[in-house]
């Protein structure tokens, strides 16, 4: 077998998109109309952007121009997946002699530029080496020609695998026993409201500060399973339908419970600091989805961006304006489950990307908060 001849710049190429995409957790980002260059993303790194470019530039005009692009892309990159901060690194391997590097190393604010012709000027490449610095030594290959092709071809194709595979264990629809049996839950406890009177099983679960101070804890929950009407428990119910097959899949069901649960205790006890009389209704714990499913769509942002931008923020936004511009909604639960929902999806985590870290901050802010919220509810007010 003829031994593959493989030019300098396809294999410095492959070498760093098998570090970047095996070894650092890049993906390949799908651009029209980019030619001879590759992007990469990583939305959990501190360099979110890297992009190889193989275009032969000849002189600094080009340059200027290309950097005015990739600024471009970068802007619209960071409006799709919500990013206020994108640092991004260009690895030029193909740049004439009339190219003066240096003169562009500071143009553009967050992009980082270097220029490379072999693997070894990485080594004098401060840009790369702080961010990186195993990269010489994990794109250090033994195999060569048609070896090193394959081993690569091999490497990326395994990567592929297991990233599909956990996108796919993330986003599988399961069973939602949990969705199913809270909102048959909250039929139940609607029926009985109806034989025996809402208000008068108000009085027995209804979210009233100066019962529960005196001592009737339970009614922070009892009341996240009472509706003042059936107009009201529809749209709760509704919106638990849409929202919590969903958000059960991606958790799991006792994450999931706890999150509702959580969600609507912290509701309630931002409404007895701004309430007055009997409160009752699961949308502290629906705003506390809301809230979880903003932070789950963030980490995923690269499959939710639009969704989270087209539909769920101006629904989260637009329910939140019509508790404050419409009497008789208690707009503090729901705030209060937006916060409580949020925070405690931090610390309980996101499947493949919230770390060890973010978990425990998540626990000390949801925990704080729970403290801080029952301490005004009960002994400040």
């Amino acid at each position: 077998m003829e031994e593959m001849i493989i030019s300098r710049n396809d294999e410095l190429v492959m070498r760093l998109l098998h570090y970047f995409i095996t070894e650092e957790g890049y993906s390949p980002i799908i651009l029209h109309g980019a030619q001879n260059e590759i992007w990469l993303e990583n939305l959990e790194s501190d360099c979110k952007i890297i992009r190889i470019v193989s275009n032969y530039i000849h002189n600094d005009e080009q340059l200027n121009f290309d950097l005015f692009k990739t600024k471009q892309i970068i802007r619209r990159i960071k409006r799709k997946t919500f990013s206020f901060k994108m640092d991004a690194l260009s690895i030029f391997l193909n740049l004439g002699e009339n190219v003066h590097l240096n003169n562009f190393k500071n143009m553009v604010e967050h992009v980082s530029v270097v220029e490379i012709e072999n693997m070894e000027d990485l080594e004098n490449c401060k840009e790369v080496k702080d961010k990186f610095p195993k990269i010489l030594e994990d794109t250090d290959f033994k195999e060569k020609g048609l070896e090193l092709f394959v081993k690569i071809t091999e490497d990326l194709n395994k990567k592929n695998q297991e990233d599909s595979a956990k996108i796919e264990s993330v986003f599988k629809m399961k069973k939602p026993i949990v969705t199913y049996s809270l909102i048959a839950i909250n039929a139940f406890v609607f029926f009985i409201e109806l034989l025996y009177g809402i208000n008068e099983t108000a009085y027995y679960g209804a979210n009233i500060a100066e019962y529960i101070r005196a001592g009737e804890i339970y009614r922070l929950i009892t009341s996240a399973f009472m509706h003042a009407g059936v107009f009201h428990l529809i749209c709760n119910m509704y919106c638990l339908y849409i929202l919590g097959p969903q958000l059960e899949s991606f958790f799991g069901k006792m994450k999931f419970l706890t999150i509702y649960l959580v969600s609507a205790v912290a509701g309630n006890l931002m409404s007895m600091l701004f309430t007055t009389g009997a409160s009752v209704g699961a949308s502290g714990a629906i705003f506390g989805l809301f809230g979880a499913m903003l932070y789950f769509g963030y980490h995923y942002r690269v499959y939710l961006g639009n969704v989270m931008k087209s539909q769920l923020l101006p629904l989260i936004i637009m329910n939140l304006l019509l508790g404050f511009l419409i009497s008789g909604i208690d707009n503090a639960a729901h705030i209060g489950g937006l916060i409580g929902g949020t925070l405690i999806t931090i610390a309980l985590g996101v499947k493949y990307h919230s770390t060890t870290f973010e978990k425990i901050n998540g626990w000390i802010m949801i925990g704080i908060f729970m403290l801080f919220m029952s301490y005004m509810a009960f002994v400040g007010m």
